[in-house]
Formats: structure tokens, C-alpha cells, sequence
């Protein structure tokens, strides 16, 4: 699949060229490496968030009580 990126402005254009030649890439090679790691990094935000949220509901239904962080935050900063 091609991507047509138009209007960068001459700053990042210039920042991601200096990023591919320190990491001996092409501009494009550069910019799929940049597109494949923020895809991969919420990917795996969102499987670490299902995981969370179903270990969360997993308490909740068992009855654990999550307190307020606010008050326990006080009362630490109080001592």
C-alpha cells in the first residue's frame, strides 16, 4: 500500500531525513519503521488495557473496595 503525506512542514521534514540518515534508512525505509512502532506501541496499549479492565471487573465482582486515592494521598502527605 502507498501513503501520500502532503504539507509536512520543512522542519520535520528535515528532522525525519537527519532521523533516517543517522539510522542508515531512507526517508520512506524511516518513516514505515516510525508508522510500524506507534502501530505496534497501540497494540499493545490495547491489550494491556483489556487485560487490566478485565482483572479490574475480575475485583470488583469478587467485592474488593478500591478506596479513594485522593484521601490516601492525604493522609500520606499529612504524616
Amino acid at each position: 500500500m502507498n501513503v501520500l503525506v502532503r504539507d509536512l512542514s520543512e522542519k520535520t521534514l528535515k528532522e525525519l531525513k537527519r532521523q533516517a540518515a543517522e539510522n542508515k534508512r531512507s526517508l520512506a525505509a524511516e518513516l514505515k519503521a516510525i508508522l510500524d512502532e506507534k502501530a505496534d506501541q497501540r497494540r499493545h496499549f490495547r491489550k494491556w488495557r483489556k487485560n487490566a479492565d478485565r482483572i479490574f471487573n475480575e475485583m470488583k465482582k469478587s467485592g474488593t473496595v478500591f478506596p479513594d486515592s485522593t484521601a490516601l494521598i492525604r493522609e500520606d502527605r499529612d504524616r
